[in-house]
C-alpha cells in the first residue's frame, strides 16, 4: 500500500478510532503503543523513507493531506505521526548501511530533536563523545531509535562550517541506551508524550549520525526538498486539520445552543455568520497557498531534481501563514462557543489548546516570516535551515 489514494484511505481508516481515543491519549500522555504500532504497520510512518530502504517515498503534498486528515480527529495523533514521518527521512541522509540497519524492520518508528542541545566531541577516529538533552522528544516512547542534534567540538572548541555557520549532526542510538524523562505536563498537544530525552554519555561513530544543512542526500525528487521544509509543512498540516475540526464543531454546536440572555440560535445570530464565514476564509485560503506551494516545487523537483530558493522561502513562509490563519480561525471558533467552550466535553477546548502549542515551534515562529521578508527585500540571509 503505497500509492496516494491507499495512503489517504488508510488514515481515513483510522479517524474513528483516533477520534473516539482523544480522551485516553491526553489521560495517558502520549499515543497508545498498540496504536502507534498499527499506524506503522499501515505504513504511515513511512512516508518519506527511500523506497531503496523499503520505504514508501511519497511526495510532500500526500503526507500533508495525510496529517490533517488525523489532525481533524486528534491533534496529538497527527503531531506525533508528522514527527515519525519527517524522522524517516534521515534514512536519505544515512550511509547505506545504517539505513539498512536502522530501517531493517518495515514498521520501525524513529523520532528526536533537531535542535543541537547536546555535544559531541570529535576524537579523532571516526567517532564522538555523544551526551546531551533535549526537550520535546515526541513520540520518542514509541520509538525504536531516537536522534539528538548536537555541537561538534573538537578539543572543547565548536567546529565550524564553510560560511562560519557551526557544525552540527544528529546521532542515531537506540531507545534501549536513552532516558526519558517525564516532563510533559503542558497545556495542549497532551498526548504526544514530548518528554525530555536525555543520551549519558556514550561514544558513538559518525555513520550514525547525519548533518541536515552539511550531508547530501540520496537522489530522488523527494529529497530536493529541504528536511526544515518538509518538517515545518508537517507542522501546517497539524494546524489545518484543528482548524477544520474547530469550525465543524462550533457548526454542529451552534444549530442546537441559544445562548443565554439571547432568543435566537447561535446560528441565526449575525456576529455567528460573519465569523464563521471568516474562519472559512482564513482556513481555506491559507489551504490553497500551502498546497500551491508545495505542488509547485514538487514539480521542479520532478523536473530538474532541484528546487530553488524562492521555493524554499515560499514553502516556510505558507506554512507559517496557515499555522497563523488556523490559530485564528480556532480563536473565533472558540469565542463563539462561548461557555461550552471551556467543558472537556467539547472539542473546541481541545482544538483551542492545541493549536496554541503549535504556534510555539521554532519552524513556524516570528523569525521565519522577518526570513521570508529579508528574501523578498533582497537583502542578505543566512537560509542554511530555510
Amino acid at each position: 500500500m503505497t500509492d496516494r489514494a491507499a495512503l489517504l484511505a488508510a488514515a481515513d481508516g483510522f479517524v474513528p478510532e483516533i477520534k473516539a481515543r482523544a480522551g485516553e491519549f491526553e489521560r495517558l500522555r502520549r499515543i497508545p503503543p498498540d496504536l502507534a504500532q498499527r499506524l506503522a504497520a499501515a505504513r504511515l510512518y513511512a512516508l518519506l523513507v527511500p523506497r531503496a530502504y523499503g520505504g514508501v517515498e511519497s511526495d510532500p503534498l500526500t503526507m500533508v493531506e495525510l496529517i490533517e486528515k488525523i489532525a481533524i480527529a486528534d491533534g496529538s495523533c497527527a503531531w506525533t505521526t508528522f514527527i515519525a514521518i519527517t524522522s524517516g527521512l534521515t534514512a536519505a541522509y544515512l550511509p547505506p548501511h545504517v539505513a539498512r540497519e536502522v530501517f531493517a524492520d518495515p514498521n520501525v518508528t524513529t523520532g528526536g530533536v533537531f535542535a543541537p542541545r547536546g555535544r559531541a566531541e570529535d576524537l579523532g577516529d571516526g567517532t564522538y563523545q555523544v551526551s546531551g538533552r533535549w526537550q520535546w522528544g515526541s513520540g520518542t516512547q514509541n520509538a525504536q531509535w531516537i536522534m539528538g542534534g548536537c555541537l561538534i567540538t573538537k578539543d572543547g572548541k565548536p567546529e565550524m562550517l564553510p560560511g562560519m555557520l557551526p557544525n552540527t549532526r544528529m546521532f542515531f542510538r537506540p531507545a534501549a541506551e536513552v532516558t526519558i524523562h517525564d516532563t510533559w505536563h503542558v497545556s495542549g498537544l497532551k498526548g504526544t508524550g514530548s518528554n525530555d530525552i536525555e543520551f549519558p554519555p556514550a561514544r558513538l561513530h559518525r555513520d550514525y549520525s547525519v548533518g541536515l544543512t552539511a550531508d547530501t542526500p540520496i537522489e530522488g525528487a523527494l529529497y530536493a526538498f529541504p528536511p526544515f521544509g518538509l518538517l515545518a509543512i508537517g507542522i501546517g498540516g497539524v494546524a489545518l486539520g484543528l482548524a477544520r475540526a474547530a469550525i465543524d464543531a462550533l457548526c454542529e454546536l451552534a444549530g442546537a445552543k441559544t445562548p443565554e440572555g439571547h432568543r435566537r440560535p447561535l446560528a441565526q445570530r449575525p456576529e455567528t455568520q460573519e465569523k464563521v464565514a471568516e474562519a472559512e476564509a482564513l482556513y481555506a485560503s491559507s489551504r490553497a497557498w500551502l498546497h500551491g506551494v508545495i505542488a509547485a516545487a514538487w514539480d521542479a523537483a520532478q523536473r530538474s531534481g532541484t528546487i530553488t530558493i524562492e521555493h524554499r522561502r515560499d514553502l516556510r513562509l505558507a506554512t507559517s501563514h496557515a499555522t497563523r490563519s488556523c490559530a485564528r480561525a480556532v480563536d473565533l471558533m472558540y469565542g463563539l462557543g462561548g461557555g461550552t467552550s471551556v467543558y472537556e466535553t467539547s472539542p473546541l477546548q481541545r482544538c483551542f489548546r492545541d493549536i496554541h502549542v503549535a504556534t510555539q515551534h521554532m519552524l513556524v515562529a516570528t523569525p521565519t516570516l522577518e526570513l521570508a521578508g529579508r528574501l523578498f527585500l533582497g537583502l542578505e540571509a543566512e537560509t542554511s535551515t530555510l
